[in-house]
């Protein structure tokens, strides 16, 4: 699947479910659960034990799932979660390193910032978007206000989005989200409670569809 291939499913998707797990064995029913609610850019973080197998994993039995590698803070992370199947890299914050491996390696890099400086310099270095982090703090207002000085980026807020909130995000302007624990519930997803993940994940299709419409 090509660079741009990917960033298409991403925004059209709308949103990418964010798995943060204390322990790795229950990812693959995890997103199993994302995948059957519709929800299937799922993204990985760095913070879960055995991320990098992980990755691998869900990448050889899922190949239906857009897998993504998140809270990559350097290359050799990056190209290892590349080398393991990730499609697209996410980080928490501007690191050029990354941006760099990604570009190198033609995949899709998802880059941390939070102030119109931050994003220009993740920009100019060559992310492809910009994820805006926490964007709890400052709502889809804040996303408005980035586009209007800079049309050309792409945003992807990520913290604070939920089914009652992904569509004020989307209509002013981002180019997908990202949804964590308000779409995988840390209770439901260490008691294996696939079925409240997967409503949950076609509550989020549903209000992200209604945006659209």
């Amino acid at each position: 699947m090509s660079k741009s291939d990917v960033l298409n499913r991403i925004k059209s998707e709308k949103v990418i479910a964010l798995i943060r797990a204390d322990s790795s064995a229950s990812l693959l029913d995890c997103a199993r659960a994302l995948a059957a609610g519709g929800l299937s850019c799922i993204e990985l973080t760095m913070t879960t034990p055995n991320a990098i197998e992980c990755c691998a994993q869900v990448a050889k039995e899922l190949p239906n799932v857009l897998l993504g590698l998140g809270t990559v803070l350097d290359a050799e992370t990056a190209k290892r979660g590349i080398a393991a199947g990730a499609k697209f890299i996410v980080t928490p914050a501007v690191r050029p390193e990354v941006i760099k491996a990604c570009k190198e390696a033609g995949v899709a890099i998802l880059s941390g910032a939070l102030t119109p400086t931050e994003a220009c310099n993740a920009w100019d270095a060559g992310a492809d978007v910009i994820k805006i982090f926490p964007a709890e703090f400052f709502g889809p207002a804040y996303i408005k206000s980035l586009k209007a000085p800079f049309p050309k980026m792409e945003f992807l807020p990520t913290g604070g989005v939920t089914p009652e909130t992904v569509g004020d995000f989307l209509k002013a302007g981002a180019f997908a989200t990202a949804a964590g624990s308000a779409l995988v519930a840390p209770a439901a997803l260490k008691s294996g409670d696939w079925a409240a993940i997967t409503a949950r994940a076609k509550q989020f299709v549903a209000a992200a569809n209604a945006a659209k419409a």
